[in-house]
């Protein structure tokens, strides 16, 4: 089975996560997309989506289902999104699609969080994966070297040769050479810093269920 194939399968699993009449949270990224066109075979039976960046947006709209700003919503039923790691306590790595800070405010907003993924995100220690971290860039210097006393090496995320700039106008480094053995407690430190906008560590608005997609089916894991 392709990597595709998973992620269509477990795109399609999520809809057992969604509740007619409840409004959906819906992620970013090519799972999240699965998932999106899973969404529009139960369009009419819910109140709404609340859509973590303008990409998913314009995906939703484009298959004519509503898109809410979260201003105009008090509470979101559940959260479908992907990850770029997920541990065994259902931390997360998440920011490869620069959509991080988006994404932790509309998990923040829902009830549930609902991780859909394929088997090779699951890791045993979060850091493999380069952490994206979104940054005002007047602070890129001094937070590279922030990094740098932790052992880690910041380099800002480039698109066509120039620093890629988010759905929020900032910029995005991508850290390697760390192990979060602890993700509450870096995710609490590094928040801290002045020009972090967001940390891609999801400890706080952690996953409540991951849906993995493998050769063998979609493995459930509760946390």
């Amino acid at each position: 089975m392709t990597q595709d194939e998973l992620k269509a399968l477990v795109g399609q699993a999520a809809l057992q996560y969604v509740t007619p009449g409840e409004i959906v949270g819906v992620g970013t990224g090519s799972t999240v997309n699965k998932f999106i066109d899973a969404l529009d075979t139960m369009k009419d039976r819910i109140a709404g989506t609340v859509s973590s960046s303008e990409a998913s947006t314009l995906r939703l709209r484009a298959l004519g289902i509503p898109v809410l700003e979260t201003s105009e919503v008090e509470e979101i039923g559940v959260y479908i999104d992907g990850a770029d790691e997920i541990d065994a306590r259902g931390y997360m790595v998440k920011g490869g699609g620069a959509a991080l800070t988006r994404e932790k405010i509309v998990a923040a907003q829902s009830l549930r969080f609902v991780c859909i993924a394929d088997e090779s995100k699951l890791v045993t220690t979060l850091g493999a994966f380069p952490l994206p971290v979104e940054v005002i860039p007047m602070a890129v210097a001094r937070l590279q070297r922030q990094f740098a006393g932790m052992g880690g090496q910041a380099r800002v995320r480039l698109k066509d040769g120039v620093p890629l700039v988010t759905d929020n106008g900032q910029h995005i480094l991508d850290v390697t050479g760390l192990q979060i053995g602890d993700p509450l407690a870096f995710e609490s430190e590094v928040n801290q810093w002045p020009g972090v906008v967001t940390v891609g560590v999801f400890a706080h608005q952690k996953a409540q269920v991951c849906l993995l997609g493998t050769p063998g089916g979609v493995k459930t894991l509760t946390f």
